[in-house]
């Protein structure tokens, strides 16, 4: 087999993300790809360390925290390559991961994204329907071991380029959440492939990729309450209409008001915080708001 791994850059988005999930990753990332952090913020505290210990790593910092789905753009415009492949810093790669993704590296396989898998399966899926039909693990393979999906999670995505006009693939109204599942609805729209996997396998920590080592819980339901519900209104609306968000949205918002008002009753801060801030994004976004809200 060739070796296409030169056609391939690995993009990971950090914000002042753990040290040592950061190197985990990193770790499990073949030596031989080039390697583009990008962190959300001024600087990267332990950049000097990781580019000690590794020679494919490039570290650029935005200055701003853009967020997940601009942050990838951001990276996605220093990428000289043909392929990149966007993770999630709480990513680490099965052994084989880099062997197997070299096979839709050759330029034979008609793809614009290809998701990964979990290695253990977990709760969630790694794909998904857009007509709620349940993921299959065992589901029918192609002759190149892929699944042919809707939409695949944004943790792991290996992009072919060269399907796109612009590296800024990913809506940049969206600041979490959603933005993957936006950016498959418009590729499937105009018959591009979306597909995942079973050959590429990765553990995935789940919530962790963006929690600095000082974040307190509190704030990290805060901002990932807040953007979970004013992404999917504006997810809603973009694709329907806002009439059509505004009807999917009457029952979370009226739940997640009641569920607020109970725990502030019996002083439960943390499920308070949570639904208070879930009904917070939500009208921030009913109200035509922009998905503002950060941590400090």
């Amino acid at each position: 087999m060739n070796n296409y791994l030169s056609e391939l850059t690995v993009i990971i988005v950090t914000y002042k993300t753990n040290f040592e999930i950061l190197r985990n990753c990193l770790q499990s990332i073949d030596r031989q790809v080039k390697t583009i952090i990008v962190e959300n913020s001024s600087e990267l505290k332990y950049e000097q360390e990781i580019l000690n210990q590794f020679s494919n790593v490039e570290v650029v910092c935005t200055n701003i925290n853009l967020g997940m789905g601009p942050g990838n753009n951001f990276g996605l415009s220093k990428v000289k390559t043909k392929y990149a492949l966007i993770l999630n810093p709480d990513i680490i790669c099965d052994k084989n991961y880099f062997h197997n993704i070299n096979t839709y590296l050759d330029g034979s396989v008609d793809f614009s994204i290809i998701g990964s898998q979990y290695y253990e399966k977990l709760s969630y899926k790694p794909a998904f329907f857009f007509n709620n039909k349940e993921f299959d693990y065992n589901m029918e393979e192609d002759a190149n071991n892929l699944q042919k999906v809707d939409w695949v999670v944004g943790c792991s995505i290996l992009v072919d380029l060269k399907k796109f006009d612009s590296k800024k693939i990913f809506d940049e109204k969206y600041f979490l959440f959603y933005e993957e599942k936006d950016l498959c609805l418009r590729l499937k729209k105009i018959g591009h492939q979306v597909y995942t996997s079973r050959k590429l396998k990765v553990d995935h920590l789940g919530a962790k990729g963006s929690l600095e080592d000082d974040l307190s819980i509190i704030k990290f339901i805060k901002i990932r309450n807040w953007h979970l519900m004013w992404s999917k209104f504006y997810y809603d609306k973009k694709n329907h209409n806002f009439l059509y968000a505004l009807i999917k949205s009457i029952g979370p918002l009226i739940r997640s008001i009641l569920k607020s008002i109970f725990y502030l009753v019996f002083f439960k801060k943390t499920e308070f915080v949570k639904y208070f801030f879930r009904s917070y994004g939500l009208i921030s976004s009913i109200i035509g708001m922009s998905s503002w809200y950060r941590v400090d």
